[in-house]
């Protein structure tokens, strides 16, 4: 497994841990991590030597969405090559071989939150939040976020989350059954790692037709799901709307952390 610039991957005996390391930018994903997210976890679902991945955030963040200067900084063409490539990363994390164990130790938004509903298993410490605000910058979406939300919280709750761009305490989510426990800040690692290390100590080739098998009960048409997601996107972003907001948006942000 190559070395990372913007994540790294440590092996604790059958559990690998994959930590986003742009903590600086509440490791909002950019191209670079996006490859990086892509290889790592296809070169894990193939290692015969781990059990279990465990994913999280360095700093405050798990991972704060996409970056949006960057956003800003794409041409279309761009910006459909970057969503296109997402479709294959979040596959990575969804259809890995191996169970994947979110610990959300901050905000998870946009993709990061995408990125959570990609996971088997999610642990939260009790100051994470979720929320899928593209609607803000008047997008939707683009990493599955419209599809695998539903699947997951039902089509009420996920309306209310894309249509309003609300950002959610985590512990609001155990209830509707995608967080599976809220813990300490200081357990959180911990208590993610035990789990990993259970599922890791079982026979693999049963830990990988479970995952094979509650994934194929929620399944509706993902692939048709993705594509509408990607081409609605795809003129929500070349939109007057979308143009601007995710252009005054990125000046926002240049501007805050030129006054920090």
């Amino acid at each position: 497994m190559g070395a990372y610039e913007t994540l790294t991957v440590e092996i604790q005996g059958r559990v690998a841990v994959v930590t986003f390391r742009r903590a600086d930018q509440l490791n909002a994903m950019n191209r670079q991590m996006q490859g990086e997210i892509t290889e790592a976890f296809e070169a894990l679902s193939g290692d015969e030597n781990v059990g279990a991945i465990v994913v999280t955030g360095e700093g405050r963040g798990f991972m704060a969405g996409a970056d949006i200067k960057e956003y800003a900084a794409q041409t279309a063409a761009e910006f459909d090559t970057f969503q296109a490539a997402g479709t294959r990363m979040y596959a990575a994390i969804e259809e890995n071989r191996k169970p994947v164990i979110a610990a959300v130790n901050g905000f998870a938004l946009g993709g990061g939150m995408e990125l959570v509903l990609c996971c088997d298993i999610v642990i939260a410490n009790q100051f994470a939040k979720l929320g899928l605000p593209e609607i803000k910058l008047g997008l939707n979406p683009g990493g599955g976020g419209t599809q695998r939300s539903v699947a997951k919280l039902g089509r009420n709750r996920a309306n209310l989350l894309l249509m309003t761009g609300a950002i959610v305490p985590a512990s609001e989510f155990v209830g509707a059954g995608l967080v599976n426990e809220i813990v300490d800040v200081e357990k959180l690692m911990p208590r993610a790692l035990e789990l990993a290390g259970m599922i890791a100590a079982e026979p693999a080739a049963a830990i990988k037709g479970l995952k094979a098998l509650t994934a194929h009960a929620v399944s509706g048409d993902l692939g048709e799901g993705l594509a509408m997601e990607r081409n609605i996107l795809g003129g929500l972003y070349r939109s007057e709307t979308g143009q601007r907001r995710v252009k005054e948006f990125a000046e926002r942000s240049a501007v805050k952390k030129a006054g920090s």
